[in-house]
């Protein structure tokens, strides 16, 4: 394409959609299981599945009356409606879609792997791209209206993405620091909000608040930690939490 993008792109999260070789095929999928089919290869196009896996994952509650024949249906619809060679094998398949083809999961995954190193290596605004990439994409519900072990495994793992999101762009903006320490502060609270238990959360918006000169309420926030994890898990807040609260302790914390 002119414009310079994969001509192969697979959106799963959000509205289903789906370009091979730059042609639109979501709506001639056949049907439900069809598109079914087509995810679960697309997210699964690094290996092969058997013809087994394929069924189970088709049909989560039950097989019907002649799974095999059902499948092959499926398959032969799938086969002439991609790109010659596209599904490799016959009972090991595999969906050839090219290196440069773009599928949404996979673009995720890979944003909130560059994120986070970019973070570790405090490139602030390096990070920015990809870990926008990866949040936008993990807020974004994975096959809305299906349900299925291996879809739920996959809603687990974009839920830990969209957190790790967070959690960069709250890094990355104290790293940034200036009229950035807000947007940190609103991030670590949605952070908080979406993973209560994670401790990282609150770290982040302790020092966002520290920074603006909020000290009560950073201590405030180190409070309702302790007296959470103590209620609910009988546990202590990190070493690491508790050393930054013993910070803010200090008299010359602020600044």
């Amino acid at each position: 394409m002119s414009d310079g993008q994969p001509r192969t792109r697979i959106q799963l999260c959000g509205r289903f959609a789906a370009r091979v070789a730059g042609r639109r095929i979501e709506r001639e999928l056949p049907g439900r299981q069809g598109r079914l089919l087509f995810a679960y290869l697309a997210v699964n196009r690094d290996r092969v599945a058997g013809r087994d896996e394929l069924a189970e994952a088709l049909w989560p509650r039950g097989l019907p009356s002649a799974p095999d024949l059902a499948l092959s249906a499926l398959l032969s619809k799938l086969r002439r409606l991609l790109p010659d060679g596209s599904l490799e094998g016959r009972r090991a398949l595999r969906l050839e879609l090219g290196a440069q083809a773009r599928v949404d999961v996979e673009a995720a995954r890979n944003g909130i792997h560059r994120g986070e190193a970019l973070i570790a290596a405090r490139e602030w605004y390096a990070s920015i791209g990809p870990t926008l990439v990866a949040h936008n994409i993990s807020q974004r519900r994975f096959l809305a209206g299906e349900e299925g072990p291996w879809i739920d495994e996959l809603r687990r793992e974009l839920e830990d993405i969209r957190v790790k999101a967070l959690e960069c762009t709250a890094r990355r903006s104290l790293g940034i620091g200036g009229p950035e320490v807000a947007v940190a502060d609103r991030t670590a609270r949605r952070l908080i909000d979406l993973s209560p238990y994670r401790e990282s959360g609150y770290a982040l918006l302790m020092t966002a608040l520290e920074r603006q000169g909020n000290l009560a309420e950073a201590l405030r926030v180190y409070e309702s930690l302790r007296v959470m994890l103590r209620d609910e898990l009988g546990a202590a807040p990190s070493p690491t939490v508790q050393q930054l609260h013993e910070h803010l302790l200090t008299p010359d914390s602020v600044g």
